[in-house]
């Protein structure tokens, strides 16, 4: 049986940027040419502390986590060793971890994009019609957190952007909630929306780099 799995390297560097979903597909396409054909496999966003500036701090905690099925974990074993370029910044992969999925009730996608929606109401209701291709049952609720105080738009749905080239996608934060443990993997394993080596529309248990 061929699941998906994280595919988890340590990361050694200084910063990045923010917003580094396109660099950092950029990037490993330098020594990944194959990546693009590899629908199923998503690059997670590389967490890490606000440096200001548009920049990210390299933490502890930073890692670059591939999630890709069993059966493409060699693909991916020579990058230990690499120096990735991301605008000027250089990070370093340590040897990799691999981590089983985990269901949880309850996911969160840092971003999600849709091509065509980009507002609160449709690209909700386009996001329930992927569940529902899932086989993701309606007891499962879907939801736009709202921006936290102190920031721009405190208390709308909170919107985030992909900047590929001279280009802006938008999007939005998602929340599934009342998930079974199967429908959980199921959605970790596909994921909603496009842009998954982008780091849009990943799940992760809610809480665990949230």
């Amino acid at each position: 049986m061929n699941v998906c799995v994280d595919l988890s390297f340590p990361l050694l560097g200084k910063a990045l940027p923010l917003d580094h979903g396109y660099a950092l597909y950029a990037a490993l396409c330098r020594f990944l040419p194959r990546l693009h054909e590899h629908k199923t496999v998503g690059v997670h966003p590389i967490w890490g502390d606000a440096a200001g500036d548009g920049l990210l701090r390299v933490a502890a905690r930073s890692c670059l986590r591939i999630r890709t099925p069993t059966d493409l974990i060699a693909e991916f074993l020579p990058l230990a060793g690499k120096v990735l370029e991301l605008d000027g910044h250089a990070l370093r992969l340590g040897v990799p971890r691999v981590l089983a999925l985990r269901p949880a009730a309850v996911l969160a996608a840092r971003l999600v994009t849709i091509k065509g929606f980009t507002e609160p109401a449709d690209f909700l209701d386009a996001s329930r019609r992927q569940l529902d291709a899932l086989g993701v049952s309606r007891q499962a609720a879907i939801e736009i957190p709202s921006a936290p105080a102190g920031r721009a738009h405190a208390g709308e749905p909170l919107r985030r952007v992909l900047r590929i080239k001279d280009r802006t996608v938008v999007g939005f934060a998602v929340r599934v909630l009342h998930l079974t443990a199967e429908e959980s993997i199921t959605l970790q394993e596909h994921g909603l929306g496009g842009r998954r080596h982008m780091g849009c529309g990943i799940f992760v248990p809610l809480g665990k780099n949230q």
